[in-house]
């Protein structure tokens, strides 16, 4: 089974595929740092490609692989001596545009990644990572006065309907993940991020389609990358992990985080103007994350092999 403890961690080893995007790149260094050997499965990327061999350099914990998520024999390279998955799916770098045919993309890569797994007798836990917008696009005929959890999926017509592209392609691609995982019998979590705070996030990010829909309705999350690395080691480490995880340490529900956001976002001098003029109102948190929090009461981030 995957590590109970952290001590078993200097006798494990995992692959990170994509390891090239902002996720990924933390998850290998963090990885790294608490004694995991790793296998960085990478894209064609200059920039991080170049970050990872510079680390290479300096850990011979650390190996990288060329892998192609679309392409299912360089998966099992990557995946061959481990016994552990983290994946996240990273848009090609010539198709960074969520549409139709990155849902078709996501979709197909879901499905290699877990058949790579199923077909790898070494593999005992697989991390899925997904996004809080498979969980909280519900569409008017699904809507109810209950908070989402876990247990929600967001409503794939709707999200058709109104071109909500990134979140149809996380829910389809969890979707077939989670049908292969329990039809091959992988050991399967998912953990469902919210947006992803880092230094390069825009506007454009197409987690920000219906963004104003999501912060009326009180769904509107952010997740700082520290955290969202924890909880995927958390998630991986614990034995007693299990289906479906929302993981998110902010929640924009009022005009003054809204504005932070939009600082953050918006160049200058488009930041000073806020989102909105409804002053103090504080819509509602309509989602919850309790059940990762319960798993993270005990997880010690800080450990570290010297």
């Amino acid at each position: 089974m995957a590590p109970a403890s952290f001590n078993q961690a200097a006798e494990t080893t995992v692959c990170v595929l994509d390891a090239s995007g902002r996720l990924g790149s933390n998850l290998v260094e963090r990885l790294l740092r608490r004694g995991y050997t790793v296998h960085a499965a990478v894209q064609t990327r200059h920039g991080e490609l170049n970050y990872l061999e510079g680390l290479s350099c300096k850990n011979s914990k650390l190996r990288i692989f060329e892998s192609d998520p679309l392409d299912y024999h360089s998966i099992l390279d990557a995946l061959k001596g481990c016994t552990g998955l983290f994946y996240s799916f990273e848009p090609p770098h010539d198709h960074p545009i969520y549409d139709d045919y990155m849902v078709e993309m996501e979709v197909r890569a879901a499905h290699n990644v877990l058949e790579a797994c199923a077909q790898t007798n070494t593999i005992d836990k697989v991390v899925f990572t997904s996004s809080a917008t498979a969980v909280n696009w519900r569409g008017s005929d699904n809507a109810t006065s209950s908070d989402l959890d876990e247990r929600n999926w967001s409503d794939v017509n709707f999200c058709r309907k109104y071109k909500l592209w990134h979140a149809l392609s996380k829910t389809l691609a969890e979707k077939t993940a989670w049908a292969l995982a329990m039809d091959r019998g992988v050991n399967m979590v998912s953990v469902n991020g919210g947006l992803m705070l880092s230094p390069d996030l825009t506007i454009t990010d197409p987690y920000m389609k219906g963004a104003a829909e999501m912060y009326e309705d009180g769904v509107f999350v952010t997740v700082d990358v520290r955290f969202m690395v924890d909880a995927h080691i958390c998630v991986f480490e614990d034995v007693s992990s299990y289906g479906r995880y929302l993981c998110f340490n902010h929640v924009i529900n009022c005009n003054e985080d809204a504005v932070k956001l939009a600082n953050m976002l918006l160049p200058s001098p488009a930041s000073s103007h806020p989102l909105s003029s409804e002053g103090t109102k504080v819509y509602q948190q309509r989602i919850s994350n309790k059940k990762l929090n319960k798993l993270m009461v005990d997880f010690n981030s800080g450990l570290q092999v010297e």
